[in-house]
């Protein structure tokens, strides 16, 4: 097995790619939330100035490419990959924004783990010797979330308590060879984890598994716990989701209760707004992470965290023929300095 591998899914990198540049842009619901001030961009409207949600999803997330690098001063024909993805057919949103620029593309499916899949590959490409500036990115809608999975946005459709809200968001990272950090340490790479779960409006339950098997999987090939980190942070897993991952941990020995948290919960006012057991999606974890959490971390209020976005990896197909629903969690540990 390779040098850099340590344990069973894990990654230690021996020169730590660092995350230079970050971008968010978030959807009106989204710019209502706590997390407000912390986006690049707040869209006033679902369609931001095109003719159908898919279309408005794929500008944000070429537009949130382009804020990325725009930071940094830096031009496209300086980056060697991107790695990016959605929860659309063929990866749409992420394929039409990619054909605007000038750079090889990595389409990535992996639901809502997606942010973490891709700055893990990334991360790997850089450390590997195999790049020197690589963009992750991803991006959700509620629209065209709903459209594929659920129910037209015509029919009303009642939610149950259980179910969550797909986040309107875009995230970018750019992960260099150069920077001062933060860095990426660590990758544990999940492994896809069924419980049976087949109700496709409680995914917290169906992700909380695999989020689980990560995070405790993290901790035994580092030899870590989660008193090492100043948060532990899943994707989106919700307030069912959230309890679930908490009970799970803590029978091996984890009590996570004073730094764990979920971007599903932050990144709306459960209280204030309607979004049943909290956020979801691919943007959910990409714009709580390239816009607050990133913050955060280069402003000294976290050192050391672990993200860990996590995926239901269902599509309309497999819930109509009966499938239950695999989860899938992909985690990064990321320091300030190293």
């Amino acid at each position: 097995m390779g040098e850099k591998r340590i344990g069973e899914q894990t990654i230690a990198f021996k020169n730590p790619p660092s995350i230079i540049s970050t971008a968010a842009i978030a959807g009106p619901k989204e710019g209502e939330g706590p997390l407000k001030d912390y986006f690049d961009v707040v869209l006033e409207d679902d369609l931001f100035g095109e003719e159908t949600w898919e279309k408005a999803e794929s500008k944000m997330q070429k537009e949130v490419v382009r804020l990325a690098l725009e930071k940094l001063k830096i031009d496209e024909k300086d980056i060697d990959y991107i790695f990016a993805g959605d929860l659309l057919n063929q990866l749409m949103a992420s394929s039409l924004a990619a054909r605007d620029y000038k750079i090889p593309f990595f389409g990535l499916y992996g639901a809502c783990s997606t942010l973490t899949e891709s700055m893990s590959l990334a991360s790997m490409a850089v450390d590997g010797g195999f790049a020197d500036y690589v963009i992750a990115s991803t991006s959700s809608h509620f629209c065209s979330a709903e459209r594929q999975f659920r129910f037209p946005l015509e029919h009303g459709n009642q939610r149950p308590p259980t179910s969550q809200w797909t986040v309107t968001g875009a995230g970018a990272a750019v992960i260099s060879s150069k920077g001062n950090g933060p860095y990426i340490t660590h990758v544990t790479t999940g492994r896809v984890v069924d419980f049976g779960i087949k109700d496709a409006n409680n995914m917290g339950a169906a992700m909380a598994p695999a989020a689980a098997d990560t995070i405790l999987t993290h901790f035994k090939d580092t030899g870590r716990s989660n008193k090492d980190y100043d948060l532990i942070i899943t994707g989106d897993l919700g307030k069912v989701g959230m309890e679930l991952t908490l009970e799970i941990v803590k029978k091996q020995g984890f009590d996570m209760s004073t730094n764990y948290s979920d971007c599903g919960i932050k990144v709306f006012d459960l209280t204030q707004q309607d979004v049943h057991s909290g956020g979801s999606g691919c943007g959910c974890s990409a714009i709580v992470f390239c816009g607050y959490l990133y913050r955060q971390i280069m402003e000294g209020n976290l050192n050391r965290i672990l993200l860990i976005s996590t995926g239901a990896l269902l599509s309309p197909t497999s819930t109509m023929q009966g499938e239950s629903i695999p989860g899938i969690a992909h985690a990064v540990a990321i320091e300030r300095g190293v």
